[in-house]
């Protein structure tokens, strides 16, 4: 069992950099197109996820303290509802 965990580690690892590089929109990857993206990740299975979660894939909308939603944060912040009070 000892020795299969690596292996399955590998696959499990690789199936999910998969899924979700298919799953993010092209306009939103980073560095490279997606079609590239998914070769990295299938040629290279320790290499290309890794690559993937690093490099890739976008941040989350909350982080390092930029507002990447596209939606406004609260009232104050939308233009229309201050341009109607």
């Amino acid at each position: 069992m000892l020795r299969v965990l690596p292996t399955l580690v590998l696959l499990v690892l690789t199936i999910y950099a998969l899924v979700d590089c298919i799953q993010t929109e092209q306009s939103r990857q980073r560095n490279l197109p997606k079609a590239l993206w998914l070769l990295l990740i299938l040629l290279f299975p320790l290499v290309g996820p890794i690559a993937w979660f690093l490099a890739g894939r976008p941040g989350h909308a909350g982080g390092r303290g930029t507002n990447r939603s596209p939606y406004p944060r609260g009232p104050d912040d939308d233009p229309d509802f201050l341009r109607n009070l």
